[in-house]
């Protein structure tokens, strides 16, 4: 079982947003504190494969599904890149996955074994939270470690 003492390995879900910053800011500092590992994990949606009927209007014909994983690919490459500037001194595995958020970042804890998931939260709340749903939500109902929820700063 996972105590405040024996924490090794920080499981921090990012995406490109400022909720995600202070979340991964956060497990940083944390990580600092402990001399923890660190994992970034970012889940790339692919809406065409979930939802064949739903189309981008930024989409064109020619734009296929191999040339939009190489964007994200890319896109989360800069990402990692830009969150993990500055903590050099911190051990640092980067997961990049394709699916489900919630379901990937929770199988990347698994796989990487993390004592802890980080994630920030967009604190939406009413309709907006019925529609889009809560990964925060979801990962902390099924995870088998602790889950750390950083709420939207001001």
């Amino acid at each position: 079982m996972v105590t405040p003492d024996n924490l090794q390995k920080i499981l921090i879900a990012v995406e490109d947003s400022s909720y995600s910053d202070q979340a991964c800011d956060y497990g940083f500092r944390l990580a600092k504190k402990f001399n923890a590992e660190v994992a970034l994990v970012h889940v790339n949606e692919v809406l065409g494969m979930a939802a064949p009927n739903i189309t981008d209007p930024m989409m064109t014909d020619s734009m296929m599904m191999p040339q939009i994983i190489t964007i994200q690919e890319d896109a989360c490459k800069k990402l990692f890149e830009r969150l993990s500037k500055n903590h050099e001194d911190t051990t640092l595995y980067t997961f990049t996955r394709i699916g489900n958020p919630r379901d990937e970042i929770l199988n990347a804890a698994e796989e990487w074994c993390a004592d802890m998931i980080i994630l920030g939260t967009h604190g939406r709340t009413g309709f907006d939270h019925f529609i889009s749903g809560s990964v925060a939500e979801d990962v902390v109902r099924k995870a088998k470690c602790p889950v750390l929820i950083i709420p939207k700063g001001e």
